[in-house]
């Protein structure tokens, strides 16, 4: 009698097995590597009396050894099926108490107080995340944040390198951020198409002095064509349009005249010259060069 041979059991297969379908379109892929996750808890140094806000828990697999560490951990997640996995897995536990679950968006949720963050989050919000964290006040002390490689190395790169750009000044000018350690695709389920890091981030207290709309303004300026010189970034029409638009309304608030043949143009050659700025590219340019 011929043999019949055994269906192969897919991933997907799996995974409906376990009772857990994973949306990639949701960005889903749960780090299942235990001693990546004990990496990533050590390297943020939790206490007793901690509240930790956990992005993107999963089924929990960091959330239980983050609940054996700290006094609390917040954990926000968008998939109603996943968030009950997790009340599942801590029910009837000494750990059901000092859970709290936030189902919903992260980035339209009001984030709670929290001393440390540690998030797994979808790669496609990791920018507007990472400002949402470091605009959130009262301070946390730190975040460990797993993020697609290339992101990761564009928070981190200094001026020079070939990924600096106005991501990693704006995150540097409000955090110190260190890469951490790198993470192989093999240790989630399912696996992402991209290599991930986990980089470390803790906001400087007290922030710097400036308004960060204005700061930002003025990057997004230089690093539109980060390897121009200021002088040709500042030279576009659009540009001078808009910056014209906004020194008159700040002349008119302060109650300052205007000449009548004032030239924007000519005020803001004018700068650079002064300063020395009109030769320098944003490329190479520091947060100090930018203070300045």
């Amino acid at each position: 009698m011929p043999k019949v041979k055994s269906q192969k059991r897919t991933r997907q297969h799996e995974q409906i097995r376990q009772g857990v379908q994973f949306k990639r379109d949701l960005g889903q892929h749960i780090l299942k590597n235990p001693l990546v996750v004990d990496g990533i808890i050590d390297k943020a140094a939790l206490r007793s009396t901690d509240v930790v806000l956990e992005v993107g828990p999963g089924t929990g697999n960091m959330t239980v050894k983050l609940l054996d560490r700290s006094k609390k951990v917040v954990a926000c997640e968008l998939d109603p099926r996943l968030a009950a996995e997790l009340q599942k897995r801590v029910q009837g536990t000494p750990a059901q108490t000092k859970l709290q679950l936030m189902i919903g968006d992260v980035l339209k949720s009001d984030l709670p107080f929290f001393d440390v963050c540690v998030a797994n989050l979808p790669y496609q919000i990791s920018s507007p995340f990472v400002f949402k964290l470091l605009l959130h006040r009262p301070f946390f002390r730190c975040a460990l944040l797993m993020f697609q490689r290339e992101f990761a190395q564009r928070l981190v790169a200094k001026p020079g390198d070939k990924l600096y750009c106005r991501l990693s000044i704006n995150t540097q000018l409000l955090a110190r951020v260190d890469h951490i350690m790198k993470v192989g695709k093999n240790n989630f389920r399912p696996p992402p198409k991209v290599e991930s890091s986990v980089v470390r981030i803790e906001p400087r207290n007290p922030p710097p002095p400036i308004n960060f709309q204005e700061w930002d303004g003025l990057v997004r300026i230089a690093f539109t064509r980060k390897n121009k010189t200021l002088a040709a970034a500042f030279k576009h029409g659009s540009v001078l349009e808009m910056l014209e638009k906004n020194y008159r309304i700040h002349c008119s608030v302060k109650n300052i005249e205007l000449d009548t043949d004032f030239s924007i143009k000519d005020k803001v050659e004018e700068i650079l010259e002064t300063n020395e700025f009109s030769r320098l590219r944003a490329r190479t340019m520091d947060i100090d060069d930018f203070l300045r």
